[in-house]
């Protein structure tokens, strides 16, 4: 297959392209910053000499969008909007001038998505999105995404959740925390983790490429999520450091300061289940916290 990664120098971009250019596939990242063979530029917001790749492309990817991981100043929400939304509508506009179009596009989404639960288990069909501004930019990216419908492209928005691997992303922190000793509870730690391993992502990835019959939102995360404090206390145990401090609620928003970020990355509670995965048949390699975190440490 032809395969375009739009925004793929990063932890996920750079784990996907690894997994399907293992399998032989051609991988093509659209970038800012192109270094290597295969990478060509763009600024995810301007048509340019990058439309020509999409031509007779079998599958594109956009994972473009500024990180969540800063403070929510007016500058950051406005880029943290326009960088999901212009890139999704400037990629559009590109499909709408191919002559042969991808036939699936997977644009990322997020399980932030649904609301702050600690009891109900969010699946597409039954979860519910509320009203906030993560919540609000994750639903106007989706509707950005789906509003316009070429028959001919068949359109999947990936919600995912936290993806765990040893290159990139949270888990190395996390990690670093618990060899530091502060690897207990984050706030009450009742709010829940949905998670999944990054392996199992670049395969959810390829079994919906590989599925015709998928498409729409789709919940990219492991079958079980868990409390925080359980989720703290398994890395504990497979890393095998007996204790961990808390951090309760006040001291999150002292550290979010300095480290400029903000607290709901670690608070709000994302109670998420992969029902059309599991409904159609996807088998997870690491299903348990447990399973992943041996894997990974």
């Amino acid at each position: 297959m032809k395969i375009i990664i739009a925004a793929g120098t990063g932890f996920l971009g750079q784990n996907l392209k690894n997994y399907f250019t293992g399998k032989g596939h051609q991988v093509y990242i659209l970038t800012r910053n192109p270094k290597h063979k295969n990478e060509i530029y763009w600024d995810a917001k301007t048509l340019g000499e990058w439309k020509d790749i999409i031509e007779n492309a079998d599958v594109v990817i956009n994972l473009a969008g500024k990180s969540v991981d800063c403070r929510y100043t007016d500058k950051n929400k406005k880029e943290i909007y326009s960088s999901r939304i212009d890139s999704t509508k400037i990629l559009q506009q590109a499909f709408n001038e191919c002559v042969n179009k991808p036939k699936i596009w997977l644009n990322a989404s997020s399980a932030t998505i649904y609301i702050h639960s600690e009891t109900r288990l969010n699946s597409e069909e039954k979860g519910i999105i509320g009203d906030d501004f993560s919540m609000n930019i994750c639903k106007n990216w989706e509707s950005e995404f789906f509003e316009i419908k070429n028959k001919e492209i068949r359109k999947v928005a990936l919600r995912t959740s936290i993806v765990l691997g040893n290159n990139g992303g949270a888990f190395p922190k996390l990690k670093m925390l618990t060899k530091l000793g502060l690897g207990g509870k984050q706030g009450r730690g009742t709010q829940h983790v949905s998670w999944i391993h990054i392996s199992d992502f670049c395969r959810a990835v390829e079994f919906i490429i590989e599925n015709e019959n998928l498409s729409g939102p789709i919940n990219i995360t492991a079958p079980e999520p868990l409390s925080n404090k359980d989720f703290m206390m398994k890395l504990r145990k497979v890393m095998k450091f007996p204790f961990g401090l808390n951090a309760p609620v006040w001291q999150l928003e002292i550290a979010s300061l300095f480290l400029k970020t903000e607290t709901e990355l670690l608070l709000k509670s994302r109670n998420v289940y992969p029902e059309k995965l599991l409904q159609n048949g996807f088998q997870f390699s690491f299903p348990t916290a447990e399973s992943a975190f041996q894997n990974l440490v």
